[in-house]
């Protein structure tokens, strides 16, 4: 009993650790983003730019643009870009010693004391952005679905219902509501009027609990969407794949067992992949993307990875085939992503990469710090070769970690 408690603590711990590394590193790709709207010397349609902090009595002004913001066209993050002085070259003007200047958890009170329509409100946090000149401050205002934001009680000069938006470089004046075109887009978006057929799939297998089993005396096991049925993901025992990779070695069973998966509108085929039953079928999910470390002619030993990168697709679907209701099932989840890379984004798997290679000489110092499991195979198979490729695996795993502490 108290190691599966343990089991349970550690993989908790490590939920939030991955987390929290996932947050720095978007961050850290969001004031990149920001030094380069800088440089631009102009305000768009996602990013506005102001001299110093508002004041108390400019505080429905800040609400004003948050809600333009959150309401912006482009469909995406906004910022509020706080230090930078439009009237003088867009130079900064440095906050560090500034009044009024606010946090995350301040700017979050100040918008729940306010009355949004539903009681929904954006989401909001304050970035400090420290640049050779001083400091600056960014509100970023995360992009959402329950558009259009808007308030159902007046808040001194900004009025109840009316719908601001951010377009171009220019907000709603507060006195009046946005053009019709507009404001129907912002609708249609809540709606998700505006995804693909695909996109809009994989947004409802973030729902895992609104997927219905679909009773069927067949081998296919078949869910819908409760929503909208014509959404649709199968799959089946493939008939022809019996192969070996080297992740079933991190189960107590390790034969194969391989399946194909399906995404469907109708009868439309939206996505496909393999699934893979581990551990004799205590736990399903779906294959992991296969990269390399090196490629082309001149590399006689190709490396190959596994991978998932969060928010994918494949990452979307290997969330939605989880069993959190098994400890079996959870435990082989574990096992398996120990052998696995997971990446915070398709630039950091790049990134990491060229870290790697520059590493891989090192490959033999990193090897005295791992272990694999016992590998029993048909003797038609090379056991050495599914060795190296777990071993690479574990090395990248470790080299991983290092390149995020760097």
């Amino acid at each position: 009993m108290n190691d599966s408690i343990e089991k349970i603590r550690f993989g908790i711990r490590k939920n939030i650790d991955l987390r929290r590394n996932m947050i720095f590193m978007l961050l850290q790709d969001q004031k990149d983003e920001i030094k380069e709207l800088i440089s631009f010397k102009q305000e768009g349609g996602y990013w506005d730019f102001k001299r110093e902090w508002y004041t108390e009595g400019k505080l429905s002004d800040l609400l004003h643009d948050i809600i333009c913001m959150a309401n912006n066209l482009e469909n995406r993050d906004a910022y509020i870009i706080i230090g930078i002085d439009e009237e003088n070259d867009y130079c900064v003007n440095d906050l560090f010693n500034a009044a009024n200047r606010k946090n995350t958890q301040m700017l979050i009170d100040f918008l729940r004391d306010k009355k949004f329509a539903g009681g929904i409100r954006p989401k909001v946090l304050v970035e400090t952005l420290q640049t050779m000149k001083g400091v600056i401050d960014i509100i970023i205002i995360k992009n959402g679905y329950y558009t259009p934001y808007y308030l159902e009680e007046k808040y001194r000069d900004v009025n109840a219902n009316n719908i601001y938006v951010r377009t171009f470089d220019t907000n709603t004046p507060k006195n009046r509501s946005a053009e019709i075109s507009h404001i129907e887009y912002l609708w249609k978006k809540r709606f998700h009027l505006l995804s693909s057929p695909l996109e809009q799939a994989f947004y409802y297998l973030m729902k895992k609990e609104d997927w219905l089993d679909v009773p069927d005396d067949s081998s296919v096991v078949r869910q819908y969407y409760k929503y909208h049925p014509e959404y649709i993901i199968e799959h089946f025992e493939c008939d022809d794949r019996n192969g070996y990779e080297y992740y079933l070695f991190s189960q107590m069973d390790s034969r194969p067992h391989w399946y194909n998966v399906y995404v469907r509108y109708h009868q439309t085929t939206l996505f496909s992949t393999i699934g893979v039953a581990l551990d004799g079928g205590r736990y399903f999910t779906n294959v992991p993307c296969t990269d390399f470390l090196f490629r082309g002619v001149m590399y006689s030993d190709h490396v190959s990875f596994k991978y998932f990168v969060k928010r994918s697709k494949e990452m979307i679907l290997h969330e939605f085939f989880s069993d959190n209701e098994s400890e079996e099932a959870r435990f082989a989840r574990e096992m398996f992503e120990e052998c696995i890379l997971i990446f915070f984004t398709e630039d950091e798997k790049n990134s990491f990469k060229t870290y790697a290679i520059s590493k891989w000489e090192n490959r033999d110092k990193y090897l005295e710090e791992i272990r694999i499991p016992f590998m029993e195979l048909p003797d038609t198979y090379r056991p050495e070769a599914f060795k190296e490729e777990y071993e690479n695996a574990l090395i990248l795993k470790m080299l991983l970690d290092e390149y995020r502490m760097n």
